[in-house]
Formats: structure tokens, C-alpha cells, sequence
């Protein structure tokens, strides 16, 4: 197939630039602006990097959100492609400030050798601040285990690589503030994701923004009170008009399974309305033949009647 000439026209000027200018640069590929200008020091900015689920659709990448306040990126889940949508973001591929996991589902968790790795051999030297559920520690030191003999060849041979300049800083936790520091403040929350013993969405909060991240979750008491007046919530849905038993084995309990691992549509306008959530912006979607027209009926249908978005990779708010 051949590129279309657009495509081919952004990939050639990809080329010329990276061909034009020392490495040392070229390991700092987020230079764009990620949410169409500068922001200031305590502004925020939401980016949805991936917005997919387990199916492997080309225009959606696995779930991974950043948000941006200032010069700082705080990275929510590692999804497939997740390093490729750092950099076509803008944002820093030579590392995030901090990166924070939901919970251990695969998809969730698919780029994080990608996003520990690549940031190391992009520039990273200090060890990366990583927050997560328990049992992130033990997945983590078995992605060192795996790509022991590439970091030994990086390290010793001719690339020069950082030596432990791959390390990572990992913070198990159940709940609570995993991050205060410079007028940023992340707390984790914890949510019910049908049989995880620990499943977290995250509330971040400057003094202009509040966004809450509610990661892969059913209705919660405890999620709704962190939603409570957030400018931005970034969270899952189902369509529920399109939720039966499927043909296949194991589908007979797909209707079970949803409502104890997910929230459907017409659920999560009623949290959105309940909370007087300002913009609800919905991703990682389970589609099940659905279209956006009927996921943002549902949502109305439970009561919301604010700003919604069905996001897309890429877009910022």
C-alpha cells in the first residue's frame, strides 16, 4: 500500500529533521505542543493517548492518559503503543515525571517495557517514579528479568548506554495520596473491578483543575466521592443496549461479567450527574457493535447532561 501523500509528506519531514540534528536531541522528540499551545506552571492538560481496549484496532492504541501541568507529564496506564503516542503527542519520550497504573490487566500494562525501556534508551538516567496496585513490583522486576541481556549489551557495548539509568522507583499501594509535590496532588482511589483484589483510579488536583482518572471500574461509593465537582472525568463505558449473552465459549457469562468488571453507559451518566461532573470524557469504550450516538444516549439516558467527549487518541482537553 502505497502512503498517502500527506503521509508521506509528514514522513519525510520526520526524516529530514531527525537526520538534521544531533542525537542527543533526537532523544527529546516531544516537541510539539500537547494541548495546542503552552500552558502555565499550575494549568493542566488531559491527553488521551490510547484510548482502546483488548481489540487490537489500529486507530486506538491501549489505555494510557496523560496529564500535563506545565513541564511536568503524569502517565495513567501503559497500554500497547503507548511510547508511540508519547512522541506523537509532544510529550517527552526521554521520560515522564511520574506513572501511575490502574491495575494489572494486561492491556493496561502492555507498554510498561516500553514505556521503562525506550525512556531509558531515549535519555533517562534516574530511576522512574512508578505507583500501582500490588503486584506491580514483582511484574516490574520480571520485565528487568526478561530484558537483562539488553540492557547488559546496551550498557557495555558500544552504545554507552546509562548504566542503571533503566532502574525503577515502584510504590505499591491500596489507596491514598501517592504524589504531593509542587502544587500537583494525586491521590489513589480505590475502585471495584469485578475479582481484583486491588483496582485504583487516581484524582489529581491543582489549584485550577481537578481531574479524576477512573480507570476500569464498576459503580463505586467510593469513586463517585472522588468525582465529586471534577473539571474533567476520564472513564470507561459499555453500551447497556447492546449488552447480551454471546455466541462463543464462556459467552453465556458475558452479561455477568460486564456489570461486575465495567460501567455501562446510562450508569455513568447517572455518577456524572450525581457528581455535577463539569466535562465527561469517555474512552477505552467495550463497543460491542456499538456507535458513539448510542453511548452518549445511554449517558444522557442516565441523567448527564453536561459536556461529554468520546475520546479519540490524541485528543486533549
Amino acid at each position: 500500500m502505497r502512503p498517502s501523500p500527506t503521509l508521506a509528506l509528514l514522513l519525510a519531514s520526520l526524516l529530514a529533521c531527525t537526520a538534521a540534528v544531533p542525537l542527543a536531541a533526537q532523544r527529546r522528540l516531544g516537541t510539539n505542543e500537547p494541548c495546542g499551545g503552552p500552558i502555565a506552571a499550575d494549568s493542566l492538560c488531559v491527553v488521551t493517548l490510547g484510548t482502546g481496549t483488548p481489540v487490537p484496532g489500529p486507530q486506538a492504541s491501549g489505555p494510557a492518559t496523560a496529564v500535563v501541568v506545565g513541564t511536568r507529564t503524569f502517565l495513567f496506564d501503559a497500554g500497547a503503543g503507548v511510547m508511540r503516542r508519547v512522541a506523537e503527542a509532544g510529550l517527552p519520550v526521554d521520560g515522564v515525571t511520574a506513572a501511575f497504573i490502574t491495575h494489572l490487566h494486561s492491556d493496561h500494562t502492555l507498554g510498561l517495557p516500553d514505556l521503562i525501556l525506550t525512556s531509558w534508551v531515549m535519555g533517562r538516567k534516574a530511576p522512574m517514579p512508578l505507583v500501582g496496585p500490588p503486584g506491580l513490583r514483582a511484574m516490574t522486576t520480571s520485565i528487568m528479568a526478561a530484558w537483562a541481556e539488553d540492557i547488559r549489551v546496551r550498557t557495555t557495548g558500544l552504545e554507552r548506554g546509562q548504566p542503571r539509568g533503566e532502574r525503577v522507583a515502584v510504590r505499591e499501594t491500596a489507596g491514598g495520596t501517592v504524589y504531593d509535590m509542587g502544587g500537583v496532588k494525586v491521590t489513589a482511589i480505590r475502585v471495584l473491578h469485578g475479582s481484583w483484589k486491588v483496582a485504583l483510579g487516581y484524582r489529581v488536583e491543582t489549584p485550577r483543575r481537578t481531574v479524576v482518572i477512573g480507570g476500569d471500574a464498576r459503580p463505586s461509593p467510593l469513586l463517585e466521592a472522588a468525582a465529586r465537582d471534577a473539571d474533567v472525568l476520564v472513564h470507561e463505558a459499555y453500551p447497556a443496549v447492546r449488552l447480551k449473552p454471546e455466541n462463543r465459549p464462556g459467552g453465556e457469562s458475558w452479561v455477568d461479567y460486564m456489570k461486575s468488571f465495567h460501567t455501562s453507559d446510562a450508569e455513568l451518566g447517572a455518577i456524572a450527574a450525581r457528581t455535577r461532573v463539569r466535562h465527561l470524557v469517555v474512552h477505552h469504550v467495550v463497543w460491542m457493535g456499538g456507535t458513539p450516538d448510542e453511548v452518549l444516549a445511554g449517558i444522557r439516558r442516565g441523567g448527564y447532561t453536561g459536556k461529554v467527549t468520546i475520546a479519540r487518541d490524541l485528543d486533549h482537553f
